[in-house]
């Protein structure tokens, strides 16, 4: 075990090897993981119930925020983009969705049931918070802004439980966070370990943390990482996948790693993920005219999910400056959901939500930005080659 790990970032038992450390009792290392994962307070000197000294010696073994709030864009539907400065100077994104009624609204987010619901509990605004794992990504996936952009890094567990407990100091009183999703910019399980940490620390419960049950964790298809995930957390979190075409010709056009997960192996992942009873896995499925939303493709999706407990998010394509695809008109978005409603297949059409501030699915502005840069860096290296 080592203490090496980012502050915020430590469980329990690595902030009581850090307190030894400092010379401190052990019981110390539960207030501060508490102060931290429970109350969400970043700063030592807010400690109110440890000592100057232990403060003192906190802060000076490198205890500070991971992240600020550089930024913040509001939509009229009331999505709310965080622009968080991380301590290297990088910048990423969370979101945070209000829950609605209509039912193809958070169909990614929301378990199958309320069980763990306090019916005495006064009822309050449900949120979905949608948090980074990278800055950037490496999928190169053609219809996201981050996989265009390119990796520049991996976000450690302390910057991902950042984005969290920061986002739950800009809700509203009336509102309450609910369901939280691995699905801004990154791909998590290209960043394991880093991904797990964080849902441990975020689920703790010493801290009183999140049921694992509310959270969803989406891949591009990593075959390993699945099931790494189903066999660490036994099946409880929730599995959303990035599927967006029926058969590998299409899918190795369209996101890169098929080639190396290719969709057999991916639905045997999946057959094989310990789902738990009375949950679903995630299907995304990002509809682009004229690639993907035929319905000869319908079809082939309905084959291909056919003895899979599953529930398909269609999601017409939000634009990017990256990409000249677009999103297919509204009568072939029906007729595709049509045929899958029709088979059997659990459908719905995702809500587009805070579009107009760069929110909504694939189109992070900051990985836009990105994609700019990489291509002024690619025109700057071809004219040197001149």
């Amino acid at each position: 075990m080592t203490t090496s790990v980012d502050p915020v970032g430590r469980l329990p038992e690595e902030w009581r090897e850090a307190m030894q450390a400092l010379g401190e009792k052990p019981f110390r290392a539960e207030q501060v993981f508490r102060w931290i994962h429970e109350r969400g307070v970043l700063d030592p000197d807010q400690m109110s119930d440890l000592s100057k000294p232990l403060r003192e010696k906190l802060k000076a073994s490198g205890f500070a925020p991971p992240a600020r709030v550089a930024d913040k864009h509001a939509a009229a539907d009331g999505t709310r983009k965080l622009v968080l400065e991380l301590a290297n100077g990088a910048r990423v994104e969370c979101v945070i969705i209000p829950m609605t009624d209509v039912p193809d609204a958070d169909a990614s987010a929301a378990p199958e049931d309320d069980e763990d619901d306090d019916p005495t509990a006064p009822e309050k605004t449900r949120i979905t918070l949608c948090v980074s794992t990278q800055y950037g990504c490496a999928m190169g996936c053609v219809f996201c802004a981050s996989g265009q952009a390119g990796l520049q890094r991996g976000l450690t567990a302390s910057e991902v439980v950042a984005q969290v407990l920061i986002s739950k100091q800009h809700l509203e009183p009336h509102e309450e966070l609910k369901n939280l999703v691995f699905m801004g910019m990154g791909e998590p399980l290209h960043h394991y370990d880093e991904t797990a940490r964080a849902i441990r620390l975020l689920t703790h419960p010493t801290a009183r943390g999140m049921s694992p049950r509310r959270i969803t964790v989406s891949t591009v298809g990593l075959v390993p990482g699945i099931a790494r995930l189903g066999a660490d957390f036994g099946g409880k979190v929730g599995l959303a996948v990035s599927l967006h075409a029926p058969n590998d010709i299409i899918r190795d056009r369209i996101m890169p790693m098929n080639r190396k997960y290719p969709i057999v192996e991916l639905m045997r992942a999946l057959r094989e993920y310990p789902l738990p009873q009375r949950r679903r896995i995630t299907i995304e499925y990002t509809l682009m005219d004229g690639v993907n939303d035929g319905v000869a493709e319908a079809r082939e999706l309905v084959q291909l999910l056919r003895g899979l407990r599953v529930k398909v998010n269609l999601i017409p394509m939000n634009p990017i400056s990256a990409s000249e695809l677009k999103a297919p008109s509204g009568a072939r978005v029906a007729a595709f959901q049509r045929v899958l409603s029709e088979n059997g297949v659990s459908c719905f059409v995702r809500t587009r939500r805070g579009d107009e501030v760069s929110a909504a699915c694939g189109q992070l502005a900051i990985a836009d930005d990105l994609v700019r840069k990489k291509r002024e860096r690619d025109a700057l290296r071809d004219a040197s080659k001149q």
